[in-house]
């Protein structure tokens, strides 16, 4: 290791940095690229975005003194180089592994990390307060968001920009890798900029606005009519530029892969005293030539286990959806900047008038769903759980209130192991069961999603289909459905009504196979297992179980892979309550007591969430 990154192993802190010249700086970029290939390929993550931004990092923190100063990457998937130069490249082998370093940025791992992140759209909000901050209370800190050119397709990058103030000292880096938001400009705009980087431009620049100043009693007053007078002349070459009329001063593009260039730029910016964009431009993947030919399969990569051959969720989800829609033309569907994630690539080749990608966008999505809805159209939404969580409103609001058939399809429900708090999808059922005219599908396997999907086209009403990351169980498959007969959704036991049973446990969606193994570990004791394929209309839920329950059963366990409070568990238990099946019972919650689960070292996401079937047996026992 010691001779494979000969530079590298020697920073251990920003500061280690500064005695570089540029020789040693280029052969330690190329050093981190390699060290971050090696590293991702074994522990998964975002490997392609990272590479693009080496240059970068490494400008940043030669310019910047972190913590003083602040850095906030927006989703923070791409700090991988960031946590390597602020002394954490001895534990970068932990990287998205239980007990290990985060796959994003997060203020309890270290003083470097500003601001905690996971979801897009959110960098510049947190950088105009912590500047806010600063200038309130007399700092003198520099704050950087550094932005992805993804994150303007949300909404809630423009309403910070809305809220600027050029006054502030706040850089945003503009990182321009995929999507084309500046203009074509042509080869003469193009020299100019490229002459707005240079080293003599800047040096005149820094040189003419302090002789200006300088000048009495008109000095400032001349300045700025300077200034306006440059803009003027600058928007009659490039036309108006977005950014400088939401009052930033503009610098760029500029090469992101250049750090001699970024580092001139950034101290430019700082010395503007005033908010400041650097639009660069960078290759995502770059110097790895897989991850540049392809930066989405190398955007965000599995573990060096992989996911295994069996078809995902996801994947047959996609599937599903674009045969039904051969058979229905009105089917439509949706997803936001999650394409290939929600398995609807398929569906968009197939079908690329009927599909649309809003980009980050989810409250729109739903919205727009609910007009498709109300014109007439079938409109399916396919997001991630937690990404989900920023459309409640519109699901109350435009969806629900107005009773409009659209199908929300979730994803990654349940424990997110190696991505951690801010993908856990343990809220949505709590914050969906309140929801008026709702309908919540909760398969278990592939078989049970076609199903569900199925009956949700044809339901004419506001629905969910929720379900997890990566395969079925093969144990699920085989407790369950062991004929691979796929009904309406209901209620299944492996139990019949006159079984003469102590304990029943009813749950729903994957974590069903921790119930099969828990009944197993409990061998000795007489329990059952009620899978729930349809949680909500609780009501109709809790009648059904009450019709299958043997009379001896003397515990009933509510258990699930989502939040306690608000959760299946709570609302089920109290509808059985109302029906009197509780009389004379005792029941138990098996859930999630603290939502911001964060793994631990050598320990299953279960455990450390305490709801394994070691967890469940033990409640049993006592």
């Amino acid at each position: 290791m010691e001779e494979k990154y000969k530079i590298l192993n020697t920073i251990n802190s920003p500061a280690d940095l500064s005695d570089l010249n540029g020789e040693e700086l280029t052969a330690l970029a190329a050093e981190i690229r390699e060290f971050l290939v090696e590293n991702v390929s074994v522990s998964g993550g975002h490997l392609a975005s990272n590479l693009g931004v080496v240059e970068l990092t490494l400008a940043l923190h030669r310019t910047l003194s972190t913590p003083k100063d602040h850095i906030i990457f927006d989703v923070g998937h791409q700090s991988y180089v960031h946590k390597i130069l602020t002394g954490r490249r001895e534990e970068f082998h932990t990287l998205r592994a239980g007990g290990g370093l985060s796959g994003f940025t997060t203020r309890k791992e270290s003083e470097h990390d500003a601001f905690g992140a996971g979801h897009s759209s959110t960098s510049l909000s947190a950088a105009l307060g912590f500047a806010k901050a600063d200038k309130l209370q007399g700092n003198d800190a520099v704050t950087v968001a550094v932005v992805g050119d993804g994150a303007f397709t949300g909404g809630m990058i423009h309403e910070a920009l809305n809220n600027l103030d050029s006054k502030l000292p706040l850089i945003m880096i503009l990182n321009e890798n995929e999507m084309s938001i500046s203009k074509n400009i042509g080869h003469f705009a193009k020299n100019i900029a490229r002459l707005r980087v240079g080293r003599r431009y800047l040096n005149t620049k820094k040189a003419t606005r302090k002789f200006v100043l300088r000048i009495p009693l008109i000095g400032k007053w001349l300045f700025k009519l300077i200034r306006n007078i440059k803009k003027s002349f600058k928007n009659a070459l490039f036309d108006s530029n977005y950014f400088e009329d939401m009052g930033f001063y503009y610098l760029g593009p500029v090469d992101g892969h250049d750090r001699a260039a970024l580092e001139r730029l950034i101290c430019e910016a700082k010395e503007a005293k005033c908010s400041t964009l650097i639009h660069i431009k960078t290759v995502k993947g770059k110097g790895y030539e897989p991850a540049e030919a392809d930066p989405d399969i190398y955007h965000a990569m599995p573990s060096g286990a992989g996911c295994g051959r069996e078809k995902s969720f996801s994947s047959v989800f996609g599937e599903t959806l674009t045969e039904m829609a051969k058979e229905d033309n009105r089917i439509c569907a949706i997803t936001a900047a999650m394409a290939s994630g929600t398995g609807l690539d398929v569906f968009a080749k197939d079908h690329p008038d009927r599909f649309f990608d809003v980009g980050i966008a989810e409250e729109h999505a739903l919205t727009f769903a609910a007009g498709l809805a109300a014109g007439g159209m079938k409109p399916v939404v396919a997001l991630y759980s937690t990404f989900l969580q920023r459309g409640y409103d519109n699901i109350i609001h435009d969806i629900a209130l107005q009773n409009l058939p659209v199908v929300i399809c979730i994803d990654r429900a349940g424990l997110a192991v190696g991505d951690g708090p801010t993908h856990h999808g343990v809220f949505d059922v709590a914050f969906l069961s309140e929801i008026p005219e709702l309908t919540i599908y909760t398969p278990a396997t592939v078989g049970a999603l076609k199903a569900a999907m199925k009956k949700a086209m044809g339901f004419g009403k506001p629905c969910v289909i929720r379900y997890p990351r990566g395969a079925e169980k093969e144990s699920t498959k085989k407790h369950f459905y062991p004929n691979g007969i796929y009904a309406e959704p209901s209620i299944i036991a492996d139990f019949v009504r006159s079984d003469d049973l102590d304990t029943v446990i009813v749950t729903h969606g994957a974590i069903v196979s921790e119930a099969i193994l828990a009944k197993e570990m409990l061998s000795d004791k007489k329990v059952g297992i009620v899978l729930l394929e349809c949680i909500k209309p609780y009501e109709n839920t809790a009648v059904k179980i009450a019709s299958i329950l043997p009379r001896s059963v003397k515990r009933i366990v509510f258990y699930e892979e989502g939040i306690r409070n608000g959760g299946m568990g709570m609302i089920l238990a109290d509808a059985l309550r109302r029906l009197g099946v509780l009389d004379g019972r005792e029941y138990s919650i098996v859930a999630i007591e603290d939502p911001f689960v964060r793994s631990e070292k050598d320990t299953p996401i279960y455990k450390t969430a305490r709801i394994s079937a070691k967890d469940i047996c033990d409640m049993i026992k006592e």
